[in-house]
């Protein structure tokens, strides 16, 4: 298994840009299967996962929406306590940082995205320790 590409969208922190940024994946037939937004000073980052990455980031560039394309590790998960800890105690123990998270309750069960330093390290360290990272197919 490898990486997953996810959208970053930056969005205004302004009343109505979220609608905008939405009515434009609408318009263009781009479908979200998890996103989160962040906020930074002035803007948003709306981080997501989309079924065609690529296309969707090119269809909204033509629409002169600033967005780019990175990588991102999904981990399959229990639903149960503890599973967290598992993930984090093997970035932890491999000296792997984690940028940021959010979560995946798709209909294959529980997943978490996360954006770390490492990517080809935390997959390995991830696999060696028994758990599962997962390709987009599985989303």
């Amino acid at each position: 298994m490898g990486t997953i590409t996810q959208l970053s969208i930056f969005v205004n922190n302004e009343p109505g840009s979220f609608a905008g940024i939405s009515a434009a994946l609408k318009e263009c037939g781009i479908n979200l299967k998890a996103f989160n937004i962040a906020e930074s000073s002035g803007f948003g980052v709306l981080r997501a996962i989309a079924d065609e990455p690529e296309q969707a980031c090119a269809t909204l560039k033509k629409k002169n929406i600033v967005v780019k394309l990175t990588e991102v590790i999904a981990v399959s998960m229990e639903d149960q306590p503890g599973e967290l800890y598992k993930v984090g105690k093997v970035f932890g123990d491999n000296n792997i940082n984690i940028e940021y998270a959010y979560a995946y309750a798709g209909p294959k069960g529980p997943a978490v995205f996360f954006r770390v330093d490492s990517p080809e390290v935390a997959i390995k360290a991830l696999e060696a320790a028994g758990l599962r990272t997962l390709d987009a197919a599985e989303l």
